[in-house]
């Protein structure tokens, strides 16, 4: 994805990218692709509100890519 004009990645992801993305991804990830801020996506995902399966292993958050992708209307 290419930078804007003052050098900040834009929020989002292209359907493209989506289509690629693993059987999971980190929250982050999760976070780009539904458009949420860090905090909001961890605040979301602490209380269990996330609008996507999110597994929680160990300290870390991993997103279910077919549950981000059906939420997003796309295909597998």
């Amino acid at each position: 994805m290419s930078e804007g004009a003052m050098g900040v990645r834009p929020k989002g992801m292209s359907r493209e990218e989506l289509l690629a993305l693993p059987v999971s991804v980190d929250l982050e990830t999760g976070n780009r692709a539904l458009g949420l801020g860090r905090s909001k996506g961890y605040e979301l995902a602490k209380r269990g509100e996330c609008p996507c399966k999110v597994l929680r292993l160990g300290n870390a958050y991993r997103v279910v890519t077919a549950d981000l992708l059906d939420l997003l209307g796309l295909v597998a």
